[in-house]
């Protein structure tokens, strides 16, 4: 073996061994997005909110200036840019802010951004502002069942929490999932009889 190949041989060496040794250093807080599925749980939450024939299921007029900008971030959202979706949401928010079907809109792509605490704020203000029943309504209750049942399912017990504080928590959360879910269900309510 000549000597270049020895030092090149060493250097490798001392290279995977600097990689083993950063892989055993202690885990560091990381500032990652939640792991979850973001374009799964919006197909849920858009599934929900599915229109039958046979359901009371009231639609507003929309301001052309706001509709505009929504047919734009559904362009963009379809791109999967989604921070541009939410700036154009934002945009028509300001034009228009008590507009229960723009705020879930929103929620959405909150969402889509892995914003579940903002999705589910901005759902349970169109909740708020919303009817109580059809379409619009399933889709406002699913975004608050789906923030839920994050938190239900994250048993990781934060720094100075202790194990009974992070299980009163993750019980909360399982207590808000059953009541979305009951809510969600009370939207559909069946179109009167026509004569």
């Amino acid at each position: 073996m000549t000597g270049r190949t020895s030092m090149m041989r060493g250097l490798w060496m001392g290279g995977c061994l600097a990689a083993l040794l950063v892989g055993c250093a202690a885990p560091t807080k990381s500032t990652a997005t939640p792991a979850f599925d973001a374009v799964a749980l919006v197909q849920t939450i858009r599934a929900a909110g599915a229109a039958t024939s046979t359901e009371l299921d009231v639609q507003p007029l929309r301001d052309p200036q706001v509709e505009d900008l929504r047919q734009q971030a559904a362009q963009l959202e379809a791109r999967r840019m989604y921070r541009g979706a939410a700036d154009l949401l934002d945009r028509a928010m300001a034009l228009n802010p008590e507009d229960p079907a723009l705020l879930q809109d929103r929620a959405e792509l909150a969402m889509l951004l892995h914003d579940a605490a903002q999705a589910e704020q901005l759902a349970r203000q169109a909740i708020a502002l919303g009817s109580t029943t059809g379409p619009l309504c399933r889709r406002h209750w699913e975004t608050v069942l789906q923030s839920a049942l994050l938190r239900a399912n994250d048993r990781v017990i934060r720094r100075g929490e202790g194990e009974a504080q992070a299980t009163a928590r993750v019980g909360e959360a399982a207590a808000e999932v059953r009541n979305a879910r009951t809510q969600r269900d009370a939207c559909t309510v069946a179109a009167p009889n026509r004569y």
